[in-house]
């Protein structure tokens, strides 16, 4: 993840193409300022983990455990207490996937397409259904209505727990 002022000096030394960064309902930190210099500069913007690690999913429950060998055991995000707490965002999307014929992943990933039109978002998987899944997010559309009514849905839960641990957090300067 780059910090705006590395993008812009980069930018003046070769024109960049795209950003790379963090960016999902569940991590709204580029709104602060990225998505601006992004949208001045031309710059298309890649966000990565759009379905927050899985949890955006719907992957997880209060009482899911990771093994050690599994990143997000170290993830202060899925540790059980910030993990049970920030299920109160996907049961809200729940509803919102219901009334819109769609699957959780699905509105995630709409959400950020919807954001900014220079916005491609990057997600993993090694399941062939959920790669047909996530692709038919392109066919879920908000009203602004719809949009208004997500947004205040964010603003009211506070996601508990920090995107990275230790020495991960220091390289994304956090």
């Amino acid at each position: 993840e780059a910090g705006v002022q590395s993008i812009k000096k980069a930018h003046t030394v070769f024109p960049l193409s795209a950003v790379q960064s963090e960016y999902s309902l569940w991590w709204r930190g580029p709104e602060k300022e990225l998505l601006k210099v992004l949208e001045e500069l031309n710059i298309g913007f890649v966000p990565f983990s759009p379905l927050g690690k899985g949890f955006l999913a719907g992957k997880f429950d209060a009482n899911s455990t990771f093994e050690n060998n599994d990143f997000r055991s170290q993830v202060p995000r899925f540790k059980s207490e910030n993990l049970k707490a920030n299920l109160d965002l996907v049961y809200a999307l729940e509803d919102i996937a219901k009334a819109k014929n769609a699957t959780l992943a699905q509105i995630a990933l709409a959400w950020v397409l919807v954001q900014k039109t220079f916005i491609v978002p990057i997600f993993g998987t090694t399941n062939l259904r959920r790669l047909e899944e996530n692709i038919n997010a392109v066919n879920t559309h908000f009203t602004q209505e719809e949009l208004n009514h997500l947004k205040s849905i964010l603003e009211k839960i506070i996601i508990k727990g920090d995107r990275y641990a230790g020495e991960a957090a220091l390289r994304v300067g956090k």
